[in-house]
């Protein structure tokens, strides 16, 4: 399976975890939709890198001599990042002023969101090393 389609199953696995953590801490609990948001989105990065680490770009950290900690924070200064800002934003919009149900547009925030997630962790994160020349 190629990086794009391991990254996408991953990715929507990932949508389960997102959408179950919000609906669970909205409806459930009654956090604010927004602190909702980030809590989610927080569970779902933690959960899309594990599995990008181990499947997805598991050749490319099997051969790379940087540590799964250096990965894990480059992850988060990308994907956590465009995630969060992105979700944040997005739902304000969708859901706060344009009163989109808040399922509903975080759906559309994650979609917007995943294909900058890619290019981030295919090129930042877990990048090839450098073949000898």
């Amino acid at each position: 399976m190629r990086p794009i389609a391991r990254f996408y199953a991953v990715g929507f696995a990932g949508v389960v975890v997102q959408l179950a953590a919000l609906t669970l801490l909205k409806s459930g609990f009654g956090v604010n939709y927004l602190a909702a948001t980030v809590l989610g989105v927080e569970l779902a990065v933690l959960h899309n890198f594990f599995w990008h680490e181990r499947w997805t770009w598991g050749a490319r950290t099997q051969t790379s001599r940087a540590g799964w900690t250096g990965r894990l924070i480059r992850f988060h200064l990308s994907n956590g990042v465009f995630s969060i800002l992105g979700n944040m934003t997005l739902m304000a919009i969708l859901a706060g002023r344009m009163r989109v149900p808040y399922l509903t547009a975080n759906l559309i925030a994650i979609s917007v969101c995943s294909a900058l997630n890619f290019l981030a962790a295919d090129r930042f994160v877990f990048r090839a090393a450098k073949q000898a020349e």
